[in-house]
C-alpha cells in the first residue's frame, strides 16, 4: 500500500488512512533518510490514536512510552544512537517488541536482526515537491 502526505496540513488524513490499514500488526519499522518525516508521521499517528502526551523523538532516551486516551500503550523507539546491537539487549527490547503493544521504530536498520518476523516496514520518502510518499510492506 502506498499513501501520500501532500503537506503538513494534510498529514492527519494520511495518518488516519495508515491507522485504518494497521490491522492486528503491532510492530512498525519506519525507514527513511534523515529529515524524511518519520518522527512527524509517527507523532500524527499517535495523536490520531488518542495520545495527548507530548510526542517527540526519543533520540537520547531510545524509547518513549505513550498512553492513548483509551489506555493503550504505545512505544516509540529511535535507534539512531545505537552503536552496538548489544545496547538493545541491555534495555530489554523483547519486552517491548513482543508485548502486544504498538511499537513504532525509527532507524530499525540498527537492530534489524532483532525485529519480529511480522514487523511491518514503512518507507517514507521525501519528494521534490515537498510531499512525502509512504509505502507500507
Amino acid at each position: 500500500m502506498t499513501l501520500k502526505i501532500e503537506s503538513l496540513d494534510k498529514i492527519d488524513e494520511t495518518a488516519i488512512e495508515f491507522i485504518k490499514g494497521m490491522g492486528d500488526n503491532t510492530v512498525f519499522a519506519f525507514r527513511g533518510e534523515m529529515g524524511a518525516g518519520k518522527t512527524t508521521f509517527i507523532k500524527s499517528i499517535c495523536e490520531n490514536l488518542g495520545v495527548s502526551d507530548t510526542i517527540n523523538s526519543p533520540t537520547f532516551a531510545i524509547v518513549n512510552e505513550y498512553r492513548s486516551d483509551s489506555g493503550e500503550l504505545i512505544y516509540h523507539f529511535d535507534f539512531y544512537r545505537i552503536n552496538k546491537i548489544e545496547e538493545a539487549y541491555d534495555f530489554g527490547y523483547e519486552d517491548y517488541f513482543y508485548s502486544g503493544s504498538l511499537c513504532f521504530i525509527e532507524w530499525p536498520e540498527k537492530v534489524e536482526d532483532l525485529l519480529p518476523h511480522d514487523t511491518v516496514n514503512v518507507y517514507i520518502k521525501a519528494l521534490e515537491d515537498g510531499s512525502r510518499e509512504v509505502t507500507i510492506k
